[in-house]
C-alpha cells in the first residue's frame, strides 16, 4: 500500500483526501496547522483550520472562505477520516491525525510540550507514523520552566524601571508577544505595541481569546508615557528607525536561541530570554516515544542530527524530508552557520 502522504514540490500531500496539509505553494485544498507565514501560504482554493487560526489566516491572508473546526471533532475527506488536535505550538495550533484504511499519521506542524495556559495544551496522539519538527533537535535545547522565564523578563523590567528607562522586548507578533503580555500583565498593566503585535492581540481578543490588551504606538504617543514603559515589537523592527522613539531604552529578545551563549552579544540586544513556541530536545523525544510511531519523518531544523540519534538509539525509524518551513519563526542557519551546534548531538548519541 502506498503511503498515506507524500512529500511533494507543492508540500505534504494526501492522495486518498486530495488535500495538501500547510502547502507552500498554490495547491488546491489545504489543512492549516497554524497561522505563522511559513505554514500558511495564500493562494489556495479551499482553507480549513481550527476556529482560533481562522482569524489569524484572514489577518494575515485576506482570505475569507475558512472552514474552521474544533479540536477532536473528526470529519472526513474523501474517505479519509480526519481531526485536529492541540499542538500547544501558538494559539490555534494543531496537530493534524489521518486515518485511512487503519493507517494513522500525525503531522504535528509546530508544536511545544510545555502548556503555557493560552495555546492549549499539547496532547501526544498515538499513531504508526509521526511528521515532526526539530527546529531545536538538539541536546544543547532544554528549556528551563515557563515560570523561571517569566520571573527573569519580570525582574528584568523592573530592573529598568528603577534607572528611568523603558523595556524593549522583542517576540513573534503571533506566539511569544500573547506569551510576554500575559506573564508581565499583573505587574505592567499598561502595556505598549508595535503595530504588528497590536493588530494580532486585537484579532485574537475580537475572536473570542480571553487575552490583556495593549496600546498601539503611534506617531501622537507622548514620549514621557514611554520613558519608563513596556514596549514588545516584533523581531523585524529591531535596529529600525521605528525603535529610535525610545531613548534610553533596554532591549531584549525573547527566542530559543538565547539558550546558547553569545547569541545575545550577536542580536546586540541587552538581554536574552530562551523563551521559545518549539518543542526543546527532551520534547521532541517524549514525544516521539509517547506516540508509538513505528516511523518518523523529520523536518525543518536540526533533522539531521535529530534523526540520526533516533535511529541509533532504536526511538524509532526516522528519515529525513526536506521542506520550506521553518523560515517565519526561528531559522536554524543563521544561528549555526558552520553546524558546530549539532556535534552535540553525535556527542549525546555516544553516551
Amino acid at each position: 500500500m502506498e503511503p498515506l502522504l507524500s512529500f511533494t514540490d507543492k508540500g505534504i500531500y494526501c492522495p486518498a483526501g486530495d488535500f495538501y496539509i500547510d502547502p507552500w505553494k498554490p495547491a488546491g485544498r489545504a489543512i492549516i496547522t497554524h497561522g505563522h507565514s511559513d505554514h500558511a501560504h495564500a493562494g489556495q482554493e479551499a482553507y480549513l483550520c481550527h476556529t482560533d487560526t481562522k482569524a489569524v489566516l484572514q489577518l494575515r491572508l485576506g482570505v475569507t472562505q475558512v472552514q474552521a473546526v474544533r479540536w477532536n471533532e473528526p470529519f472526513s475527506m474523501g474517505g479519509v477520516r480526519v481531526s485536529l488536535h492541540p499542538a500547544g505550538h501558538v494559539i490555534g495550533s494543531s496537530q493534524i491525525r489521518l486515518e485511512y484504511h487503519g493507517e494513522v499519521w500525525v503531522v504535528t506542524g509546530d508544536y511545544k510540550t510545555e502548556d503555557d495556559g493560552i495555546s492549549g495544551a499539547f496532547e501526544p496522539v498515538r499513531c504508526h507514523t509521526l511528521v515532526t519538527e526539530s527546529t531545536f533537535g538538539l541536546p544543547v535545547y532544554r528549556w528551563k520552566p515557563r515560570q523561571v522565564i517569566d520571573e527573569n523578563i519580570i525582574n528584568w523590567i523592573l530592573r529598568n524601571r528603577e534607572t528611568g528607562k523603558s523595556s524593549l522586548i522583542f517576540a513573534y507578533s503571533l506566539g511569544k508577544a500573547q506569551r510576554v503580555i500575559e506573564a508581565i500583565r499583573e505587574s505592567c498593566p499598561l502595556i505598549f505595541a508595535h503595530g504588528a503585535v497590536f493588530n494580532m492581540q486585537q484579532t485574537l481578543i475580537e475572536a473570542g481569546n480571553k487575552l490583556h490588551p495593549v496600546v498601539r504606538v503611534t506617531a501622537e504617543t507622548p514620549r514621557e508615557q514611554l520613558r519608563d514603559a513596556v514596549i514588545i515589537a516584533p523581531p523585524s523592527a529591531h535596529g529600525t528607525s521605528w525603535t529610535r522613539r525610545f531613548q534610553g531604552h533596554m532591549a531584549g529578545v525573547c527566542s530559543g536561541w538565547m539558550q546558547v551563549r553569545g547569541h545575545v552579544r550577536r542580536r546586540n540586544a541587552d538581554a536574552g530570554f530562551a523563551l521559545s513556541d518549539h518543542a526543546d530536545w527532551d520534547g521532541l523525544l517524549t514525544t516521539v516515544r509517547e506516540t508509538g510511531a513505528g516511523t518518523v519523518y523529520v523536518t525543518h531544523g536540526f533533522q539531521s542530527a535529530f534523526s540520526r540519534y533516533c535511529n541509533e538509539q532504536g526511538v524509532a525509524r526516522a528519515l529525513e524530508v526536506p521542506t520550506r518551513f521553518g523560515t517565519e519563526d526561528e531559522e536554524v542557519s543563521a544561528d549555526d552557520p558552520d553546524g558546530s551546534l549539532a556535534k552535540t548531538a553525535d556527542d549525546a548519541s555516544k553516551n
